[in-house]
């Protein structure tokens, strides 16, 4: 980058930890909203990061986005919280059976300068890297040296 700009997320330091996530369509937008809802089971809910990086399936296949993580919110199924029942319908109930989700509260989802393409066949569960992997990685098996995937 030219003139000190950074490719992703300027507030974060290069150190910052970072979980790369896969997003349908339909999560992608919640993501826009600034929420990604996850099953309170899945292992990235009680990992200790502080940004996501969404790796969009469709209709790119690549990692587009980044997002500092604000807040976790604990949300059971028909109590108040982040998640509508539109939102259980479009986001959990086709994945897995659970009444318990984690939501992951955004700030601003920012675009990365640089999409890191997918040169490999996607990206399944969270992957684990730094702001500053994130700045050097062209495609994701960049990310996979010592990912740390869960």
């Amino acid at each position: 980058m030219t003139n000190g700009e950074r490719p992703v997320s300027s507030d974060a330091p290069p150190d910052a930890r970072v979980c790369v996530v896969a997003t349908r369509p339909a999560t992608f937008e919640r993501c826009r909203e600034g929420f990604y809802p996850a099953p309170a089971s899945y292992g990235r809910t009680s990992e200790p990061f502080e940004c996501m990086a969404f790796y969009r399936t469709a209709p790119v296949s690549t990692v587009t986005h980044v997002a500092r993580v604000v807040d976790r919110v604990d949300q059971r199924r028909g109590e108040p919280g982040p998640l509508s029942e539109r939102d259980w319908t479009a986001t959990i109930d086709p994945f897995v059976d659970t009444d318990a989700v984690v939501v992951f509260e955004l700030g601003v989802l920012e675009r990365l300068a640089s999409p890191i393409e997918n040169d490999m066949g996607g990206l399944r569960g969270a992957w684990y890297c730094t702001v500053g992997d994130l700045d050097d990685a062209r495609v994701l098996s960049d990310l996979t040296a010592d990912d740390g995937s869960s």
